[in-house]
C-alpha cells in the first residue's frame, strides 16, 4: 500500500485494519467526529480503541502514562 492508497479508505476502516494486525500493540484516541480542520470550536468528543493484544487495565495504564509524559512535556 503506498500512501496516496490510503486516500480512498475512512478513518475507521483505517484504525479497524490496524486493530486487525496482531503486531499492533497500543491504542488508538481518535475525534468521534471527523476533523476538518485544526482549530476546535467548544468541546471535542474522543473515542479510545484498542484490540485483543491488550486487556482494559493495560490500556488503562498505557494511556496514563501518555497523559504523564505529555503533562511534563509541556
Amino acid at each position: 500500500m503506498t500512501p496516496r492508497d490510503l486516500e480512498f479508505f475512512g478513518t475507521d476502516e483505517l484504525i479497524d485494519e490496524l486493530l486487525r494486525r496482531t503486531t499492533f500493540q497500543g491504542v488508538v484516541v481518535h475525534s468521534r467526529d471527523e476533523a476538518r480542520s485544526r482549530d476546535w470550536d467548544g468541546e471535542r468528543v474522543f473515542n479510545v480503541r484498542f484490540n485483543a493484544n491488550l486487556g482494559t487495565e493495560e490500556a488503562g495504564r498505557l494511556l496514563d502514562v501518555v497523559g504523564r509524559y505529555l503533562a511534563n512535556s509541556g
